[in-house]
């Protein structure tokens, strides 16, 4: 029972429930720390991508290993200019997994319901993205 009188939400103990949360974390924490270890900057550490190597076209993920690079050495100027996109996805994971483990620590399921737009808006995003930074006038978006 809480101070309300109401039966707690889940029965787990406080570090059962934030465990998931947690090793969502080490994984995406590991995986910045190893592209900040090893830089993508320099030629042969990771593959190119195949859109730009076929066509000369960025895709929406062209400079995300690089901008994920200057993120992890605090560089914000770099990481934008490498991928802007790569780091709103950033920021936006990092409030997704705070609601998270904040719920669940509370002992409440995370409940994301976009609704049936979602999907729509973030292609459309994507592909003004993409249009964009291969327009002339969107050079400043080149990775």
């Amino acid at each position: 029972m809480n101070a309300c009188g109401r039966p707690d939400p889940s029965p787990l103990p406080a570090w059962r429930r934030v465990a998931v949360p947690a090793g969502v974390l080490a994984a995406v924490a590991g995986a910045y720390g190893y592209v900040g270890a090893v830089d993508p900057g320099e030629p042969g550490h990771y593959p190119v991508c195949p859109l730009y190597r076929l066509t000369g076209l960025y895709c929406p993920g062209c400079g995300g290993l690089r901008g994920a690079h200057a993120l992890v050495h605090g560089d914000l100027a770099a990481a934008l200019r490498d991928n802007a996109l790569g780091v709103a996805a950033c920021l936006g994971f990092a409030v997704l997994w705070t609601v998270w483990v904040v719920r669940a620590a509370r002992g409440r399921p995370l409940r994301i319901d976009p609704g049936p737009a979602a999907p729509w808006v973030l292609g459309a995003v994507l592909v003004v993205f993409t249009v964009v930074r291969n327009l002339p006038f969107g050079g400043w978006l080149h990775p």
